[in-house]
């Protein structure tokens, strides 16, 4: 036996952080919490000051039998679980479950399992930081107090199943919101006025679009106006009024953090928040990426260092940059790990390309990608703008040239604007003779605002301060479940069930649902770990008025029966409309004559894309697990699946 036993949390941990220690260490997983509230229960002692109770968790006994026998053989035990208020707190329910002696037992955290760190937490270990603990509890404590004093309550006013919880109940009210936005948006009327000018002695015109007078710019809002103006220039000479060229600097990105590297792997590779999370955190566990939960921009003096020494190497001086990267400090950032990045940057994405699957190859690439260009140069362009004038008015065109590319020869973001390109704006000189001049208005409407997607959900929950890095994925993913709102393509759109849900929770718990409200206990959670605060006077405070909320709504809501959404497609049994219902699988459409008419339908949902062996459409599947797959409608004649989606034929 080992003299010294290393706890992590993950079976997939054991093996990297096995390979840097010796053979006097022994490497074991705790797969998760050891101890946690009982699910059938609420588990907190409201009369005994809010107690919480811990139990084993089901099914962990005899692993928590075997840890025991090893740590009662072992010298010393290090608990090396994940380096956040989680991990601490796994960290405390083993020490407690274990009955680990506080002089036998050392709390290490490693930032990035490289061998390094790893002796380097060894050197560093400490005593389990009980601030982090009950930052973790209170936070515990709080969402079973809302979750289970709240359920019962949509259980009896709505149907049984339902949830109610402190961050996932605010997310829904956001889309909620915008989804009203959007439906009651009322579309404004404005004209777009473009000049198109030709230049003499050149064949193609520069466009140049209206902005309104040297005083100020002025918006046409209808036709009449844009007629008026017509009338005014018909006939007017055009000149040019003025010419600047100035150079723009666009800035090298901040690496990734949780909320930035979620809204990015959305954008450029469609992946989930849950998704990006999971595959993340495998990268996390071989040693390949730092700790992918971080709401800091931070980067060590060492990796900034390699990052320098990296630049200088492969891509050039006049690439590295020595200028110190800095976030917005908008909202209360921890700052406990660094930014996501690569452990070691010399590892280059080419070189995984065969070993790591396609979703760790893509979305490691995109961290890497990040990283080296967050310690590179700005990018420079050279910018032409031009000022036409006629009968008074003026008409702006510009065009940009990229000078200098800096970062972005390693890296353009998901959202980068399209270089305007036009060298003959560039070249333009004040002397240049206008030979022709074409008006063209053309008719707009105001837009509505867009539905959130998880990327832009991610952003305004961020923005507000509503969760933390480790709560957004779970949080959509929970909404989802819950059948609260739906994901078509990438929108997140609120169901009939999460308006309803929704509803009850504005007119019965409006502090629950309050967006300050919950960024300011988020707060308080960040003074309890930072030792500002008793974790047990946010519970105190909190709880009273939730009390008397559930009461209230327990005797004055009323029952409310959820509409079935109507689909047009007609039951072939007996001709009514089908409509949309949850199973434990998912959506299926169902007829609403049931018990008379028990007939039922998948839901098929094409994918847009033909099956490649046969030529009939691909359909969405999933599996048991929730894993979605492609398959042929043509099933069972045809056996085509595919776990990608195909891409369709040029």
């Amino acid at each position: 036996m080992a003299k010294n036993l290393v706890i992590v949390e993950s079976p997939a941990k054991v093996k990297t952080v096995k390979k840097y220690l010796g053979s006097s260490y022994s490497v074991v997983a705790s797969k998760g919490h050891i101890r946690d509230l009982p699910k059938s229960t609420m588990g907190i002692d409201v009369d005994n000051d809010f107690e919480p109770k811990y139990i084993t968790i089901r099914g962990k006994g005899d692993m928590l039998a075997d840890l025991k026998k090893l740590s009662k053989e072992a010298d010393k035990v290090y608990l090396a679980t994940d380096p956040d208020r989680e991990g601490e707190a796994i960290s405390w329910h083993l020490a407690a479950a274990l009955n680990l002696e506080p002089g036998k037992m050392k709390r290490i955290t490693f930032n990035e399992i490289t061998k390094s760190a790893v002796s380097e937490s060894l050197k560093n270990s400490r005593d389990i930081d009980m601030d982090l603990v009950d930052a973790q509890q209170a936070r515990r404590v709080l969402d079973r107090l809302v979750g289970y004093g709240i359920s019962p309550i949509l259980w009896e006013k709505v149907k049984r199943g339902l949830s109610a919880g402190r961050v996932q109940s605010v997310a829904l009210r956001m889309i909620c919101d915008r989804d009203r936005e959007i439906e009651e948006f009322v579309p404004e009327e404005y004209w777009l006025l473009d000049a198109q000018v030709q230049i003499k002695g050149e064949k193609k015109p520069i466009t140049a679009r209206f902005y309104g007078d040297r005083k100020e710019k002025i918006d046409i809002k209808d036709k009449e106006q844009l007629d008026r103006i017509l009338a005014e220039l018909d006939g007017a000479e055009m000149c040019i009024d003025d010419i600047k060229k100035t150079e723009r600097i666009k800035k090298a990105p901040l690496p990734f953090v949780t909320s930035t590297l979620q809204q990015e792997a959305s954008k450029v590779l469609n992946f989930s928040t849950q998704k990006t999370m999971r595959v993340a955190q495998q990268l996390y566990e071989s040693g390949m990426i730092t700790y992918l939960r971080t709401d800091s921009t931070r980067i060590s003096d060492e990796a900034v260092k390699m990052a320098q020494g990296f630049i200088h190497e492969h891509y050039g001086k006049e690439y590295v940059s020595f200028t110190k990267a800095s976030g917005s400090t908008k909202g209360k950032v921890q700052d406990a790990h660094e930014a996501i990045r690569p452990s070691d940057l010399n590892v280059l994405p080419e070189s995984l390309k065969e070993k790591l699957d396609r979703d760790s190859f893509r979305l490691y690439q995109l961290i890497w990608k990040r990283f080296v260009a967050s310690r590179m140069t700005n990018a420079k362009y050279d910018v032409t703008s031009v000022n036409f004038l006629s009968a008074g008015y003026v008409f702006k065109a510009s065009a940009s040239r990229q000078s200098f590319d800096g970062f972005m020869k390693v890296y353009v973001s998901s959202d980068e604007e399209k270089e305007e390109k036009n060298s003959l704006i560039s070249n333009l000189t004040k002397d240049a003779q206008i030979r022709d001049v074409q008006y063209e208005g053309t008719q707009h409407f105001t837009q509505p605002p867009v539905h959130f997607t998880e990327a832009s959900l991610v952003k305004a929950m961020e923005e507000q301060g509503i969760g933390r890095p480790s709560t957004y994925a779970p949080t959509i993913t929970t909404i989802l479940a819950r059948h609260y709102i739906k994901k078509e393509k990438k929108n997140l759109t609120a169901t009939e069930l999460g308006k309803v849900v929704n509803d009850i929770m504005v007119t019965a718990f409006p502090d629950i649902v309050d967006t300050n409200f919950t960024a300011r206990i988020e707060t308080r959670l960040d003074r309890i770990e930072e030792g500002e605060e008793p974790w047990k006077d946010v519970i105190r405070g909190f709880y009273p008025r939730l009390k008397t909320s559930i009461d209230d709504a327990r005797s004055k809501l009323t029952r409310i029966k959820v509409k079935d959404e109507v689909t047009d497609i007609i039951c072939d049994k007996c001709g009514r409309n089908m409509v949309i219902k949850f199973g434990p699988h998912g959506r299926f459409l169902a007829c609403p004559g049931f018990p008379e008419c028990r007939n039922t339908k998948p839901i098929i949902e094409k994918a847009g894309v033909k099956c490649p062996e046969c030529g009939k459409d691909l359909i969405i599947r999933k599996t048991q697990k929730g894993r979605i797959y492609y398959g042929c409608e043509g099933y069972p004649d045809c056996k085509y699946m595919s776990w990608n989606k195909p891409a369709k034929k040029q």
